[in-house]
């Protein structure tokens, strides 16, 4: 499948939620001070409420913001019927990716440069729904919405989030991403890194769906625990 990717485009999105007003991170409330809890205030966080010391550490903590799994329903019940014939919702911590499949109308869609013309009149002519759409749904789950849109072999997305990840490195690590900028696979160790984490999930695409369904499940397990 050919894929052409469109370039970011401020005015398809509008101004990302604020983070700040998440359930348990109300800002630097009374008690600065190391409170019970280890956290700086009553209940370990940062003031009250407990913003912090929920989860597993360094991976996906599904107290830090509300939780998504009705976002494939919500957007089906949300979206226009005659948008899409078809539509996938992936979600992480950071974004909502939304990717509709175009109806053939005209009966062409194997003609990539009708497909790109078609999908660029969609994305023109959506505009101002898409984003009042967007605002509603980052209002209801506190993450950013980007979309793309499918038509025959061509898949494009365009106001797509690039999140970045600080890591730490040892040495054999960091030799790994250099042979790939020295052979010219890569422009940086960034980039690099990024190309090494597509070629993970590539290849390891069913493991990391039974590892997302089991960290799914410790999360509704977590949920139903008493409140401490």
């Amino acid at each position: 499948m050919r894929s052409h990717h469109t370039p970011f485009d401020t005015d398809d999105t509008p101004r990302p939620t604020d983070r700040g007003q998440r359930h348990g991170m109300p800002g630097r409330g009374p008690g600065r001070g190391r409170g019970p809890g280890g956290g700086r205030g009553p209940g370990g966080g940062r003031g009250p409420g407990g913003g912090r010391g929920m989860g597993r550490p360094g991976g996906w903590q599904q107290a830090d913001v509300p939780n998504a799994d009705d976002a494939q329903d919500w957007f089906a019940g949300r979206l226009p019927d005659e948008w899409f014939t078809d539509v996938d919702v992936h979600v992480d911590r950071d974004e909502i990716t939304v990717i509709g499949t175009l109806p053939d109308e005209l009966g062409d869609a194997e003609n990539s440069a009708t497909n790109e013309g078609r999908i660029s009149r969609w994305r023109s002519d959506t505009k101002e729904q898409r984003i009042s759409i967007a605002q509603e749904a980052e209002s209801r789950y506190e993450r950013k919405v980007s979309w793309g849109v499918r038509l025959g072999g061509t898949q494009a997305l365009f106001t797509h989030l690039a999140a970045p990840v600080m890591t730490r490195l040892r040495q054999p690590e960091r030799q790994v991403l250099d042979t790939l900028v020295d052979a010219g696979v890569a422009r940086s160790r960034s980039d690099a890194l990024a190309w090494s984490v597509r070629l993970v999930g590539q290849h390891a695409d069913e493991w990391l769906g039974q590892l997302r369904e089991a960290m799914s499940e410790v999360d509704k397990l977590r949920s139903q625990g008493p409140t401490l």
